[in-house]
């Protein structure tokens, strides 16, 4: 690990200008991804500024459009709030399934949207369900904010401060889990709206969260497995590793799917 100065941030606002003070400084949320890069090398970061004691990035509120979570919302915390079990029970099963308990306690939802991981979790809940993902200076739909592997919509210096997540008519999410790390090597979020509109959201298979259209209008039709049951995902610009092969993953896609939708009716 190369040397680095350490400083705490008291606000979002006190983060942001000791970022824009630093070229070369970056943020620590939850620090799963940040500290074993500069370990191996991978990163050196002249400053490392930590959000952990900025208290308005912190907080769950419910109310009754929705949820919103502090950037700093350990997963953990997420997992087992009665507020976020009880308004959105896919997010709180979703938080609970991420990694082992050292990770739950220490990740939070803000660092693991901000890093966009392609095998990460919360993307697709925040693409699924629609979310808002809210800066320091300004809000951006789910849509608009994962652009690429490890890339979003952020501009330099801007910093995630909540995420609003609105209540769905039902929905869940199943993946299949690297055994070893619990990274999705294939993740599908299926959200039934308030309006009765249908997302699907599929993490770990590419580079990058993205949604299937063919599922969401043949649900939108019928709201039943057999919907999804035969739609096959393009192996095409899929991921292939050590894990899993392109195809592989493709067909797991409709597996996990149909999973989630037969777990959104029970």
């Amino acid at each position: 690990m190369y040397a680095f100065r350490y400083q705490t941030a008291s606000s979002a606002a006190d983060a942001a200008s000791r970022l824009a003070a630093h070229e070369d400084a970056k943020l620590l949320a939850g620090g799963q991804t940040m500290i074993a890069s500069m370990k191996l090398r991978l990163a050196s970061p002249s400053d490392l500024i930590d959000l952990a004691g900025a208290a308005d990035l912190h907080g769950i509120t419910v109310d009754a459009k929705g949820v919103t979570l502090g950037a700093m919302s350990r997963h953990a915390e997420v997992a087992r709030s009665a507020d976020v079990q009880k308004a959105i029970p896919v997010l709180a099963k979703l938080a609970g399934g991420i990694g082992d308990r050292m990770v739950r306690n220490m990740g939070t939802m803000g660092g693991s949207v901000a890093n966009n991981d392609p095998a990460a979790d919360y993307p697709a809940a925040v693409l699924g369900l629609n979310a808002t993902v809210n800066t320091t200076t300004c809000s951006i739909a789910a849509d608009d904010f994962f652009l690429g592997m490890y890339e979003t919509a952020l501009q330099p210096g801007e910093i995630i401060t909540s995420i609003s997540f609105p209540i769905a008519k039902r929905a869940a999410y199943m993946k299949f889990k690297n055994p070893a790390s619990r990274y999705a090597m294939v993740g599908v979020l299926v959200a039934q709206l308030a309006d009765g509109s249908v997302r699907v959201a599929v993490t770990g298979a590419g580079p990058v969260v993205f949604r299937v259209a063919a599922m969401e209008k043949a649900l939108e039709a019928s709201f039943t497995p057999a919907a999804v049951a035969s739609i096959k995902v393009p192996a095409e610009g899929l991921n292939s590793d050590i894990h899993a092969q392109a195809d592989y993953r493709a067909h797991l896609i409709t597996v996990m799917a149909k999973r989630a939708v037969e777990a959104a009716l029970a």
